[in-house]
């Protein structure tokens, strides 16, 4: 513990702040600019392999040119009595991991925190920065609510430093594997990583879905009795599902489970997707009166023109309540998972959907409308676009995805019971069947 007064190069440290299992953190003030900053100082162990020392270097030089707003802001970085520093900008307010300790947030409010994660998250991977352990403890809310996101870079330089002080019950696992190094914190790691394979963004993206989902729910995801259980339900088992009384938007929920699927392929590819998923969703909470009444003209003769359109709604919604039949709705899917598209056989007798059950890679099936079920047609990683009028399915091959349900791949022929198909065409967004059964229209990049 270092006392008040003590100076690390031009930094003088004025109060602690905090201690974790990544070292300790003091209040500091900077001499030469006049500024106070925070100075975390890592363990002394770190510097004690060069080459280890050489990469903390790095990620600190690295993280130190991320600037953005959800980003907290390195400024310096060094080493004092043999144990590195690194400089960052002073917060004031409380981490993400105190404020969930009063129980699950308003789904307005983790929808927000959400947006700003994914765009700081956005901004480091586009510089080729994965956190790598991104948890609510490393979530800071400052006292103006803005989220800044701590410590890119740091989870990589502890790979080998054996297992931290547990957070919140939740320890940042570190074991060597036959595969390379397992790092992060249980109830947080992605299935990859907890395997110790190479990790990319995608990692993160699998924690920031755990995080949403904990403040939706005010659960963790993956969290068991041992950490045994908790590696065991992050490779195996999806979350529970939101409690019903929480007024999660089904759209919401649904990118949340995109984010924590479990093949990397399967989940938003980045970070930018899911903030421009979410920022879709956010005006959900609008109070539909409140809009309606800020969308109103100003003008009493633009009010009075008003007047008709309103009628005529009103009567053709009476006389359409009176006349159509209701309809009818039978399952015809019965796993977990997520359907894509669903097309009608050309004689309306069958069903070909595209589908990623049970966390397994997406899949085109058929099923009849009478003995629901469903038959794998073997074209697995392919999704489904359209069925002609004689039978034949667009599908694409070699898809990647993209977001929301959008996939980019070769279009490819598939014949009615499945078989090898035909490619026809690279860089397929959309493609759907003219009336003819053979022309077909295309959307590519």
């Amino acid at each position: 513990m270092l006392s008040t007064g003590t100076k690390l190069g031009p930094y003088e440290i004025v109060a602690p702040l905090g201690a974790g299992g990544m070292g300790e953190v003091y209040r500091a003030r900077d001499t030469r600019l006049g500024r106070e900053v925070a100075i975390k100082v890592l363990p002394e162990s770190f510097s004690k392999d060069p080459d280890r020392l050489r990469r903390f270097e790095q990620e600190a030089r690295a993280a130190s040119q991320l600037n953005h707003p959800n980003i907290v802001t390195v400024h310096d970085f060094g080493t004092h009595g043999g144990a590195p520093y690194v400089v960052q900008e002073l917060l004031e307010g409380e981490t993400l991991r105190e404020r969930l300790r009063t129980g699950a947030l308003p789904a307005r409010k983790a929808v927000d925190y959400g947006i700003q994660v994914a765009r700081g998250l956005a901004a480091a991977h586009e510089k080729g920065i994965v956190h790598r352990d991104l948890k609510p403890e490393n979530l800071f809310l400052t006292s103006d609510d803005r989220l800044k996101i701590l410590d890119f870079g740091l989870a990589k330089l502890a790979a080998a430093e054996g297992p931290a002080a547990e957070q919140d019950g939740l320890p940042t696992a570190t074991q060597a594997t036959a595969a390379g190094i397992v790092m992060g914190t249980l109830g947080y790691m992605s299935p990859e990583q907890a395997r110790g394979q190479t990790v990319d963004g995608r990692t993160d993206i699998f924690a920031l879905g755990a995080i949403l989902y904990e403040m939706l729910s005010g659960a963790s995801a993956f969290k068991r009795g041992s950490s045994a259980d908790t590696m065991s339900a992050i490779l195996k088992e999806d979350p529970p599902e939101l409690p019903s009384g929480s007024k999660v938007p089904p759209a919401l929920e649904r990118i949340v489970r995109r984010c924590l699927e479990k093949q990397p392929n399967q989940r938003f590819q980045h970070a930018s997707d899911i903030a421009f998923a979410l920022e879709a969703i956010s005006g959900a909470f609008e109070h539909p009166s409140a809009a309606a009444i800020q969308a109103l003209p100003s003008s009493r003769w633009a009010q009075w023109r008003l007047w008709p359109v309103a009628i005529g709604a009103l009567a053709g919604r009476r006389l359409f309540r009176s006349e159509a039949p209701q309809p009818k709705f039978t399952a015809v899917t019965f796993r977990r998972g997520t359907v894509f598209k669903a097309r009608f056989s050309p004689d309306g007798n069958s069903i070909y959907y595209a589908a990623a059950w049970d966390g397994n890679p997406i899949d085109v099936y058929v099923t009849s409308r009478d003995d629901p079920g469903g038959r794998s047609l073997g074209v697995s990683g392919d999704p489904l676009l359209a069925v002609s009028r004689k039978g034949d399915l667009a599908i694409l091959t070699h898809a990647q995805y993209l977001y929301l349900l959008s996939y980019v791949g070769t279009l490819a022929l598939l014949p009615p019971s499945g078989g090898s198909p035909r490619e026809l065409l690279e860089n397929v967004r959309e493609a759907d069947f003219a009336p003819d059964g053979e022309t077909l229209a295309v959307v590519r990049e």
